[in-house]
């Protein structure tokens, strides 16, 4: 049964979601299509552009993404403060980046005369995008059509392209994001079409490896790590960088023990930090797209009243 977006996103209950897109009848979106004889790799570049795009556009960080030949993964951080921060006249601009407006606000940004009543309608309006470059479903509505309508142009034909709505799951607290960050990363070493993360063609960790090796703060336009303070949820992914890589790289060779074989060091500290033991942790990485909600049951619970539920379907990660 379809359930309301109010009851999968809301900023109330956590910032960070997961969403997973997948072509209709499983049809390619990348890659090499043997029984067509096609190869659409360069859709890969697509859809990382105008992720990317839109990370710049609206008030949404992507915090993970992973792009595979029939379905791409992505992880988002709803960015309240940084869209109440906007003047009217950014927040006009960036939504008339990617759309054309309406004559009475083209009016009120060229900073013509106007009367009360329509300055007070241009501020309605300018405000209600101001919501919408804080709405994940304007965000993937926007990633989604522009791809299906390149990828029907090129295809010479019409109709559906995704597989219905995006999937959505609640990432509740720092235990759920790292899980769900490590699976998305890990998606190419999962389908044995990368052997290591830093070969994994178009996504978030191998971005991540390319700028540290060109000692950048951070991957452009992917929202960066900052460590462990001790507030919680700050303005950045809760962890330390090297201690994600080394999260992704030794889950990665646990699930795939003919890659690159056993680990015999000791775990990543990032591992003591969220109470995973290695068995909780690697349960957690084979079972995460079960539920819509991700996270530990005092997290779930708590969440319930924001996304008016009663009942959860959830992936319940261990309580630290």
């Amino acid at each position: 049964m379809t359930i309301a977006r109010s009851s999968l996103i809301n900023v109330s209950a956590t910032p960070y979601y997961h969403c997973v897109s997948r072509c209709v009848r499983r049809s390619f979106l990348c890659g090499y299509d043997k029984h067509a004889d096609k190869n659409f790799e360069h859709r890969r570049e697509w859809i990382e552009k105008r992720l990317l795009l839109l990370a710049q556009t609206f008030c949404i960080d992507v915090c993970a993404y992973a792009i595979m030949s029939n379905h791409y993964h992505v992880v988002l951080h709803i960015n309240v403060k940084d869209a109440e921060s906007l003047s009217l006249e950014q927040v006009a601009e960036r939504w008339l980046s990617l759309h054309s407006g309406p004559v009475l606000v083209n009016r009120f940004i060229r900073g013509d005369k106007l009367s009360g009543s329509e300055r007070q309608r241009s501020e309605e309006i300018i405000e209600l995008w101001r919501a919408r470059l804080t709405s994940i479903s304007w965000f993937m509505r926007l990633l989604n059509q522009y791809i299906a309508s390149e990828a029907n142009r090129e295809d010479q034909c019409t109709g559906h392209f995704w597989e219905g709505r995006f999937k959505s799951q609640a990432l509740l607290d720092e235990k759920a994001l790292a899980a769900v960050m490590t699976y998305v990363d890990l998606n190419p070493v999962r389908a044995a079409i990368a052997d290591t993360p830093e070969k994994s063609a178009f996504t978030s960790v191998k971005a991540r490896i390319d700028a540290l090796r060109k000692e950048q703060h951070t991957a452009p336009y992917l929202f960066p790590f900052v460590g462990n303070p001790r507030e919680p949820m700050p303005d950045g992914i809760p962890f330390r960088l090297m201690d994600y890589l080394e999260l992704v790289d030794w889950t990665g060779r646990q699930i795939r023990h003919d890659k690159r074989g056993h680990i015999d060091t000791t775990l990543p500290p990032i591992l003591s930090r969220l109470g995973f033991n290695s068995a909780e942790w690697l349960s957690a990485c084979t079972r995460i797209e079960q539920g819509r909600l991700v996270g530990s049951s005092r997290a779930i619970k708590a969440a319930l009243p924001h996304l008016n539920r009663k009942r959860s379907s959830g992936f319940r990660l261990p309580d630290g």
